[in-house]
């Protein structure tokens, strides 16, 4: 496990532990779950970069044109 220093806004620190205060969780189990959350978001967007690279916009037009029709 890794210890990790941050510099926040005194504004920003107050609002974060009240954050972890109405969760009902430590300021280090807010943090933990914030950066968890950027990572899976950040994985998410690479994940959808990479498929959206080797992707065809013919047949991805032509999916949309039929989800469409069936909305219609």
């Amino acid at each position: 496990m890794s210890v990790l220093t941050i510099r926040l806004p005194d504004d920003q620190h107050a609002r974060l532990r009240a954050l972890a205060a109405h969760r009902g969780i430590s300021m280090n189990r807010l943090v933990e779950e914030l950066a968890t959350r950027a990572v899976a978001e950040f994985d998410t967007e690479l994940r959808f970069r990479a498929r959206a690279a080797r992707a065809d916009p013919a047949s991805a037009l032509a999916l949309l044109d039929r989800l469409d029709a069936e909305e219609g």
